[in-house]
């Protein structure tokens, strides 16, 4: 069955995604805020949840249609076939937002949704009420200037959730960011890579699993799975296919830190990754610092100073940061920062820098490329 495939992400990286897409082989990408569409089955389904880096999620689009009352959004839901999705026995979880909408009221949108739902069923399934005890199916509405979006997600726990990573520092960077940082810094583990900020080591992980080709959800499970109508064979195949197409290799990748505790976790999360053997973590303190191999990948997500009385020393950090950047010409610097002034502490403009959004904080993704020597 052909579906209309919505890949959701982060603000800022829907031409990554998109990029990632068109790399296994999809056309005919549309891309608008935090999402990327396109057509596809059930196959297709299982392919971009088990090899997508950088998505959130992977959803169904249901239907879509304006709605200025309850009793439009109410009808617009009944159209669906949603007897041709659910069986008797799913779980029907509806969640929702609206925004710039006339129906703003979110838990109204959500029951009026789920009594459409419910009355879909019942016209097919002849049943006053339903057991809801089996496979469960989020159905998701969406309301965006008087415009519905219904979609039901295919992936259930979020795809950051790689199975890697049980615990994480303070302020932990998502693994889809993460590969996203590193999907934009064109590494392809021939370059010795280095993280000087390194916490509970996702950046490196996440790097070691792209130059590796090491897919991201094939060690964990979908919600789709459960479904019966989707043929349970793809799985295992498209599984298959990815476990094969590993190019296991030895990488020089390097994380420091100043906390022992995150260290230690940092390492357990790269053994459960598979890619420990590949990097090598050390306690240092960035101030104390000095790397040797100037012709490296630099990529880093340091403090941002939020918090009182840390700004000046974020500044001084960076400023270190900017200085051996200055004597290592050959290195390459990529720079997650939310940090007022960066630029002005690092000593010199970026060579381009993107806007990127690390859960809720706004950051620009500051890019120092390597001083080409002329000869």
């Amino acid at each position: 069955m052909d579906y209309k495939i919505i890949a959701t992400c982060a603000f800022g990286l829907e031409n990554v995604t998109a990029r990632e897409l068109k790399d296994l082989g999809y056309e005919d990408l549309k891309l608008e805020n935090g999402r990327v569409m396109f057509e596809g089955d059930e196959m297709d389904i299982a392919i971009c949840n088990i090899h997508l880096r950088t998505a959130e999620r992977v959803l169904i689009c249901l239907s879509e249609f304006e709605a200025f009352s309850f009793e439009e959004l109410y009808q617009g839901t009944l159209a669906v076939d949603f007897p041709s999705i659910v069986p008797l026995d799913g779980k029907m979880h509806v969640t929702g937002k609206s925004v710039k909408s006339t129906l703003h009221s979110v838990p109204d949108c959500q029951s009026i949704v789920k009594k459409a739902v419910v009355d879909s069923m019942r016209k097919t399934y002849r049943n006053e009420l339903f057991p809801e005890d089996g496979p469960v199916y989020k159905i998701e509405v969406g309301i965006l200037k008087d415009r519905v979006t219904l979609s039901l997600d295919t992936s259930g726990p979020g795809l950051h959730k790689r199975g890697y990573r049980e615990s994480s520092g303070t302020a932990p960077l998502k693994e889809t960011l993460a590969a996203a940082l590193v999907l934009i810094s064109g590494y392809d583990g021939e370059r010795p890579l280095v993280d000087p900020f390194c916490g509970s080591g996702t950046i490196l992980i996440e790097a070691a699993m792209i130059a590796q080709n090491i897919t991201p959800g094939i060690s964990r499970p979908f919600v789709s799975e459960t479904w019966p109508t989707f043929p349970s064979d793809i799985w295992e195949q498209v599984r298959e296919g990815a476990k094969l197409a590993e190019k296991r290799r030895k990488l020089s990748i390097t994380g420091y830190d100043n906390d022992s505790y995150v260290l230690s976790t940092a390492r357990i999360n790269a053994k459960k990754a598979g890619v420990f053997d590949n990097i090598y973590f050390y306690k240092e303190d960035f101030r104390n610092l000095t790397l040797n191999d100037r012709d490296i990948i630099l990529i880093t997500n340091p403090p941002y100073g939020e918090r009182m009385g840390e700004a000046a020393e974020v500044t001084a950090l960076m400023t270190k940061l900017g200085r051996d950047k200055a004597r290592m010409q050959d290195a390459d610097y990529y720079v997650l920062s939310s940090m007022d002034g960066f630029e002005k502490a690092f000593g010199r403009k970026a060579s381009k820098n993107r806007k990127l959004y690390n859960g809720r904080i706004m950051t620009y993704y500051y890019q120092y490329f390597a001083e080409k020597k002329v000869t």
